[in-house]
């Protein structure tokens, strides 16, 4: 069985680690922290259906670490993300380090270091990735509607370093 890494699977689990709230942060930015641990429970989860709540229906488009690499569409990456679980039976771990969202009107776009770590056929793997999300507010609710996932890449070898660490 060939396992993808999503995008989103780079959400996964329930830590997220961040600096407190600060006490001048504004309303939005609030709720999107707020929407980024409820995210990470809801693929803790398992739950599909929770885990696409947090993507906008319609413009949505990711660039991934794995072939395809980008997936335009909400269904297109629904699918993903059913193959995803299917793929890794066991629980899956995530730790979110370095968060930063920005909000402007009403557009956000923030970025994080993140790890997620999982077994499969009974060997432990990791992986460290970047992750850069846009959203947008749309009837209220903050919404990704872009999502860029990285590693680093060493040019002389050309391969991807996926334990980088900052």
């Amino acid at each position: 069985m060939n396992i993808r890494m999503s995008a989103a699977a780079l959400l996964l689990g329930a830590t997220l680690v961040s600096p407190a709230v600060a006490a001048d942060a504004s309303p939005d930015q609030t709720q999107i922290q707020s929407s980024q641990k409820q995210y990470a429970a809801a693929v803790q989860a398992k739950d599909v259906a929770k885990v696409m709540a947090f993507y906008a229906n319609d413009g949505l488009f990711v660039f991934d670490v794995t072939p395809p690499r980008q997936y335009v569409g909400w269904a297109a990456y629904r699918k993903d993300w059913e193959g995803l679980f299917a793929g890794l039976p066991g629980p899956i771990k995530f730790n979110l380090a370095d968060p930063s969202v920005t909000v402007v009107g009403t557009v956000a776009y923030g970025h994080s270091i993140q790890t997620v770590s999982w077994t499969a056929k009974g060997k432990p793997t990791s992986i460290v990735v970047r992750v850069t999300d846009v959203w947008r507010k749309m009837g209220g609710k903050w919404l990704i509607v872009q999502e860029h996932v990285s590693v680093p890449v060493d040019i002389d070898t050309g391969k991807a370093d996926l334990m980088s660490k900052p």
